[in-house]
Order: C-alpha cells, then sequence, then structure tokens
C-alpha cells in the first residue's frame, strides 16, 4: 500500500528544488529525503522527479500529480492540528508564546493571577523566544508578538504599540557623551543582534543608518542587548518597556518612529475558537489598559 506520508517528501522537494533544503525544512537528513522519494517513485512505478545541475525538476506526471499531494499533505497537517487542538483542550493549558523580558514584566503585573482566578481550570504556560514560534505546528496556542505579525493565517487583535528607543548606561554616557541625534550613532560603539537576528527591525535599522559604527558587542536575544547596554560596552535600540524601567539606563534618543510597530495577540482561527483560548482573548480584552504597561512602557 501506499504510505501517504511520502508524500510530503516529493511535496517539499517540489518547494524547496532540491533534496538539501527538502530535509531542511522537514528537519530530516538529505539521504532520508532521497530513500523516501525513491520508494513514493517505485511504489507508483512513475518518475516524479528528474535531478538537474541546478536541483530537482518535475516531471511531465510530477507536475500533474503534485496538486492532489499537496492536498493530501493540508489534510494531513490540518488532522494533526486537530489532535493537538483536542489534547490541549483536555488539559486546560494555554500554551502563551512571547519575548523573554515580557515574561517577566507579566508575572509581576498579577494580570495572569486575575485569569486564573476567573478560569482555575485553565492555566498558562510560557513558550519563551525572540524568534517568531510556529502557531502553525503547534509549538504554542497564542502568542503575544509585535513586529511584521500580518502573515495572512493569524487572526488576532491589536492590544498595543511596540516603541522602541536607544538607550547607553548612565556609566557610558558619563564617560562617552550620548548621540544627540540619528546621525550620530555612529560614533558610538553598538550593541547588536548576531546574523540569525539579520531581518529583525532593529538589525535593519542600523544598517541604514548608521552602517559603518564599530559593533562592540552581538546577541541572539533582546535580553542579551539590555545586558550588553548595562555592561557600558555600548549604546542600542531596545524597547521602551524594558529600557525605561531600568535605573542603570538612559534614553538617549526616540521613540523611534521606524521601530514603532504594533503589539498583537494571535492564534491560528481554528485555535482561537476553543473555549479556553476564547476565555483567554476575553480576559485580555478587557485588561487592555492593565497590559499595556507592560508592553509599552
Amino acid at each position: 500500500m501506499l504510505d501517504w506520508n511520502d508524500l510530503k517528501f516529493f511535496a517539499a522537494v517540489a518547494r524547496h528544488g532540491s533534496t538539501l533544503a527538502a530535509g531542511r525544512a522537514l528537519k530530516v537528513d538529505q539521504s532520508t529525503v532521497q530513500r523516501r522519494l525513491t520508494a513514493l517513485e517505485r511504489h507508483i512505478g512513475r518518475a516524479l522527479v528528474q535531478r538537474h545541475t541546478t536541483g530537482y525538476k518535475l516531471t511531465d506526471f510530477g507536475c500533474e500529480v503534485l496538486g492532489a499531494a499537496r492536498e493530501v499533505e493540508r489534510a494531513v497537517g490540518e488532522f494533526e492540528q486537530a489532535l493537538v487542538v483536542s489534547k490541549r483542550n483536555a488539559a486546560g493549558a494555554i500554551r502563551l508564546t512571547c519575548p523573554e523580558p515580557i515574561v517577566d514584566r507579566l508575572a509581576r503585573s498579577g494580570l495572569l493571577d486575575r485569569f486564573h482566578a476567573l478560569h482555575p481550570g485553565l492555566h498558562v504556560e510560557f513558550v519563551m523566544s525572540d524568534r517568531y514560534v510556529d502557531l502553525r505546528t503547534g509549538e504554542a496556542d497564542v502568542a503575544l508578538r509585535s513586529g511584521d505579525t500580518d502573515d495572512g493565517v493569524l487572526v488576532g487583535r491589536k492590544v498595543g504599540d511596540s516603541l522602541w528607543a536607544v538607550y547607553a548606561s548612565r556609566d557610558y554616557v558619563a564617560r562617552h557623551g550620548a548621540p544627540s541625534s540619528v546621525e550620530e550613532i555612529q560614533a558610538h560603539p553598538v550593541a547588536g543582534f548576531e546574523e540569525s537576528m539579520a531581518s529583525h527591525r532593529a538589525s535593519q535599522w542600523l544598517r541604514e543608518v548608521a552602517p559603518d559604527a564599530r559593533i562592540a558587542a552581538r546577541s541572539s536575544s533582546v535580553l542579551g542587548l539590555l545586558h550588553s547596554v548595562k555592561a557600558g560596552v555600548g549604546i542600542a535600540p531596545l524597547p521602551t518597556a524594558i529600557g525605561d524601567s531600568d535605573a542603570e539606563l538612559v534614553r538617549v534618543l526616540g521613540p523611534i518612529a521606524a521601530l514603532s510597530r504594533d503589539w498583537k495577540l494571535l492564534a491560528m482561527p481554528e485555535i482561537r475558537k476553543t473555549d479556553r483560548v476564547s476565555a483567554f482573548f476575553d480576559f485580555i480584552a478587557g485588561e487592555i489598559e492593565a497590559l499595556r504597561p507592560i508592553i509599552t512602557g
């Protein structure tokens, strides 16, 4: 019988153009992709792809059946997501992903204590990361997220403004002074994100306004930037909610309009409709005024 799981390897090769890229996307090694694709072709009795110097190209037959393979892939994904939803509903957990610096502020605010008191059968679990956790794969149920959040799939609502400014430690300002304009940032050492965060809006902005600035420290997280600035190694853009609340730091520029974004509460449509997540969304909607100081400052 046909192993329907093999279709996802065929769809991944068609999507990415190589077995190496497909393996990375599926988080398996290249040989596994090649083996499963070969097994599928052997079972069907016809070639689905052809190897070229530039990668894999679909055969005419491969093009003909690709749409159906993707429909199976989509259906299996929806089934797996339904299993995740069912399991989470039974557990009463709401897995909330948000940036690490926000977790401490939420926990100290008493906001989640009020939610748990209102809904004793539910509890919030944090999934902490400075990267965007993939809600489609069930890594989390709900995201409190700022930045480029519109992907055409997730649903939610704005809950506040994400403002960023440039900060330095009080000791740094005393020893080196502070930039009086964006143009003067280049004259100061800068703490920035490492290459894995190159697409972050703060990284892009620094490259535009201070392309020749000396990078004094690199980090993969906002907390890393915060610690670098507090250590006095240089200046850096930080969320105002984090920078303004730290007595060791001085806001030297901003807020920076180019770095402003919306904070949104987001979920997959089918997850959003569940009773537990609906309860959380409804609660947050009634606590907007309490939430905004936590995420905006």
